[in-house]
């Protein structure tokens, strides 16, 4: 949640922070900020909207200046508006902070604050902690990093800030404690930036320094960066990595939305997250983080797969999988509920944590719970150095790219890819699954992304019928064992972007409650493959029509039965069981962008909605 972006160096730092925060709007676009310093005053701009609001409100002032805050908001405590916007100044005005996260006991430092004399305009609690640290400055006459460590030391939450002190004009200071925050780092020190993630800066500099949680960093242009501990103040050597990420990845390419962008990038984008790990030649499966613990797996009691939102979608995909071929018990957990509902987890047990991000916080809070009780932590995520990478024990990356539209898309179908190879490889290791089944999983995994582009090839039909459901209030989908999870996903899709009701449910269940609900006006998703439950299902779709409802079905292509009964049918290729998934997904995330582009909905940033949710 929120993006921040700064700059300090030799070049004018407003477009920059603009840019920056252009990219950044993924994470939250209801307001949006900047400030900057030149000769000795600050401008200090901000505007309730996106970012293009903020650039017209700029548009008469002075955006000269080599030193620069920005800010693009979603909010937690305070609505949006234009004074709830960051940066916050402090009271004496000397201060500017911006902020990506949650300060928990805000109120109780306020209250003290106030006693003190200070006064609040906005009813964020960055403002307080932006005057907690003008207090602490003055009141033990400190410089400004050592006033920043002094004050975070009493804060309770998350956050990824940075702070500017007109004062100091030479610096910025720079802590994180839950949110992320990389550094940019300028040829020869001349110059350095600030961003949630590398994409602002991208085009500057391939060195990045990440901090680590209660790290802080003392940023002067000519001179290498200083990283601290903000628990006891001793130096920390930061590591420097140079970034793999290209500036292409993060521009539309010729598409009208990322969304439909990163929809049509998911052949690539399985076929990099297959790449160096399925070897079916050697009919293999290499993946180093099962081989160097494979003990660890083989003993394990259960694996616990932890997610929110798409990726708990994936990890339920992970459950019939791993169950399937690798016969090992499994529990998915929303890691918002996992962390707070006092789970028994003992050493024996693996849990997986899968998020695209690799910041999801309720994610991040389960698996250091789970690793307090000595349980082993497997990461599956997207973002290289990302804080859930680096505290997992071992994992796998997804390698899907930058996904920026707020509606994950590929990172839902190259995390199930890694689930599989892992299913797939411990089936293989436990001896769980025979030679020739395991063989022709191989098989077909490599066909995924050359099936996936097939599936692709459906999209004018499904705007086709889009077009003729795009105002229905209310939509159901259905679906069977491995498409169960399809169906979920297919409906959370439809509610974020196009903000129609919709609801998944497993198409047995339907006759315990959903069916009332079915008349004329109803359409109802089926995903009706013929690889598991296929009769069943077909039940399923009969007892729909007797009452009248609209049928949309997913089926394997050349299906004749259902094309008789439904009023409308995707086809898409043939697959096994296990990975039919990957292929469901595809139309139900094509359906849901067109019903949003013709409601006129902002795909890529949905309402109420932001990209990664660092904050609980």
């Amino acid at each position: 949640m929120c993006g921040i972006v700064g700059y300090i160096g030799e070049r004018q730092a407003y477009p920059i922070v603009i840019k920056g925060l252009k990219r950044l709007e993924y994470r939250g676009y209801d307001s949006a900020g900047v400030t900057l310093y030149n000769n000795g005053k600050i401008t200090l701009v901000k505007k309730q909207g996106k970012v293009v609001e903020l650039e017209k409100a700029a548009e008469n002032l002075d955006t000269t200046g080599v030193i620069g805050l920005g800010h693009t908001r979603w909010a937690t405590h305070g609505e949006p508006n234009d004074v709830n916007s960051h940066p916050h100044a402090s009271n004496s005005e000397d201060l500017v902070l911006i902020h990506n996260g949650i300060i928990e006991n805000y109120a109780s430092i306020k209250k003290a604050l106030i006693a003190r004399g200070y006064v609040f305009h906005s009813d964020t609690d960055t403002e307080v902690l932006v005057n907690l640290i003008e207090d602490v400055k003055k009141q033990e006459n400190v410089s400004l990093g050592k006033a920043v460590r002094k004050a975070l030391t009493q804060v309770v939450g998350a956050y990824a800030i940075a702070v500017f002190d007109k004062n100091r004009p030479n610096e910025v200071v720079v802590a994180k404690l839950g949110s992320p925050l990389a550094i940019g780092i300028g040829k020869d020190n001349s110059e350095f930036f600030v961003a949630s993630d590398a994409s602002p800066f991208i085009e500057f500099t391939k060195d990045a320094i990440y901090l680590e949680d209660e790290e802080m960093a003392v940023i002067r242009r000519g001179r290498d960066i200083k990283v601290r501990s903000i628990i006891d103040d001793e130096v920390v050597d930061p590591y420097i990595q140079e970034l793999q990420l290209d500036i292409e990845q993060i521009e539309k390419g010729g598409y009208d939305h990322f969304m439909i962008k990163e929809i049509h990038e998911q052949p690539t984008a399985i076929t990099d997250t297959l790449r160096g790990h399925l070897l079916p030649e050697e009919g293999n499966i290499y993946l180093s983080g099962i081989s160097d613990n494979i003990d660890r797996f083989k003993n394990a009691n259960r694996i616990i797969m932890v997610g929110c939102g798409t990726s708990w979608h994936a990890g339920l995909v992970g459950e019939y999988l791993f169950e399937d071929l690798a016969r090992i018990p499994v529990e998915v957990e929303y890691g918002s509920e996992f962390r707070y509902r006092n789970p028994i987890i003992t050493e024996k047990d693996i849990v997986i944590a899968v998020s695209q991000s690799g910041e999801t916080a309720d994610t991040l809070a389960a698996i250091k719970m789970a690793k307090s009780k000595g349980a082993f932590v497997y990461g599956v995520c997207n973002v290289v150095g990302s804080t859930i990478a680096r505290e997992s024990d071992a994992g796998t990356y997804t390698h899907a790219g930058p996904e920026i539209g707020v509606a994950s898309t590929k990172a839902f179908t190259t995390q199930v890819t890694v689930l599989a190879m892992m299913a797939m490889k411990l089936g293989k290791e436990n001896g769980s699954i025979s030679e020739s089944r395991y063989n022709s999983l191989l098989r077909e995994l490599e066909a995924i992304p050359a099936k996936v582009e097939l599936a692709l090839e459906s999209d004018a039909l499904i705007k086709e019928i889009a077009a003729v459901y795009k105002d229905s209030p209310n939509f159901l989908y259905l679906g069977r064992g491995y498409n169960f999870p399809s169906a979920l996903e297919g409906a959370l899709k439809l509610k974020e972007i196009s903000y129609i009701h919709a609801e998944g449910y497993p198409a047995a269940e339907m006759k315990h409650g959903p069916i009332a609900l079915i008349d004329e006006s109803m359409p109802v998703v089926v995903i009706a493959t013929k690889e598991g439950h296929y009769e069943k299902i077909v039940s399923n779709i009969q007892e729909i029509k007797s009452r009248k409802g609209k049928i949309i079905a997913v089926v394997h292509e050349g299906d004749e039965v259902i094309r008789e009964i439904a009023d409308y049918v995707i086809e898409i290729p043939h697959t096994t069981e296990e990975l039919t998934t990957i292929m469901s997904t595809i139309p139900l995330q094509l359906l849901s962008y067109h019903i949003a582009i013709l409601r006129g909905c902002n795909v890529d940033q949905p309402r109420n909605l932001a990209k990664s949710v660092t904050v609980e």
